[in-house]
């Protein structure tokens, strides 16, 4: 009969620590902490590290990596980052993108030079209506990101979940946007200001669309629905999920929203004889 050394754990029965193991082995996703709460819902009283010194090892183990949980939820993931675009007078302005994982689409971006949580979490609202929210919000873990920007992420009813610390590949699809940012556009400007940076992107972000293509799925309208322009050709409408881009106006709009978008010359279409 052993007797127990007083003031060591009290000893874990060998009927816990059976289960223990074969709940490891028959639910290979379940975690210590998981574990743990389903034997306190059975009544079994033991601590979290308790049950993680009885779990079978993980070697061979199926775990969902970064990657699957990216893929799994692309459609209800948002990615947010900034990058620092310095000025002829060598002053830092912060661009902030927000890019849609459904469909790698740049839904929205701001210009600021002083990026506080508050404004950060004024973007967010901006970028998504109350009823239109993404599930995760996936973003780095910059200062910027502070108490302020958390609660009203949280308040959305968004899941914020940050990437791990100098793991950049864990948001590689808003990285390689602005990598394409940096290379197309603003590596080769010199941007005066403000208002001149929001120029430059909004245009850049007009061409991106223009550029996508099939991925955006942009409808082809029939020439019977497109207007005259009033100088003996025709200029076409095309629909792009609730977007219209004008190629007469030059202008690319959506409800209130409006960037201007390089102008495209019409392309003259024969009238069918009489």
């Amino acid at each position: 009969m052993e007797i127990p050394v007083a003031g060591s754990r009290p000893r874990i029965a060998q009927e816990v620590r059976d289960l223990i193991r074969r709940m490891s082995l028959e639910n290979p996703l379940w975690g210590a902490t998981k574990m743990h709460g389903e034997l306190l819902k059975l009544g079994i009283r033991v601590a979290q590290s308790t049950v993680s010194i009885y779990m079978v090892p993980r070697q061979g183990r199926p775990l969902q990596t970064w990657k699957t949980f990216i893929d799994n939820h692309a459609e209800g993931i948002a990615s947010i980052d900034l990058f620092v675009v310095p000025t002829i007078t060598f002053q830092l302005l912060f661009a902030f993108l927000v890019l849609g994982h459904e469909r790698r689409q740049l839904l929205w971006f701001a210009v600021t030079r002083n990026p506080t949580a508050e404004w950060l979490a004024r973007q967010i609202t901006e970028a998504f209506p109350w009823d239109k929210t993404p599930r995760y919000l996936v973003r780095d873990n910059d200062r910027a990101f502070g108490a302020a920007f958390k609660a009203h992420v949280r308040a959305m009813g968004i899941r914020d979940r940050p990437t791990s610390y100098r793991s950049p590949w864990q948001n590689g699809h808003l990285e390689r946007l602005i990598g394409s940012a940096r290379r197309e556009c603003t590596d080769h400007m010199i941007v005066f200001n403000e208002e001149h940076l929001r120029r430059i992107l909004s245009k850049y972000a007009s061409s991106t669309i223009m550029r996508c293509g099939p991925t955006l799925r942009l409808a082809r309208t029939h020439p019977a629905h497109a207007r005259s322009n009033g100088s003996g050709t025709l200029s076409r409408n095309r629909s792009l999920e609730g977007y219209t881009i004008d190629m007469r106006e030059s202008e690319f709009s959506e409800g209130t929203r409006s960037f201007p978008v390089s102008a495209a010359p019409a392309r003259p279409i024969s009238r069918p004889a009489e």
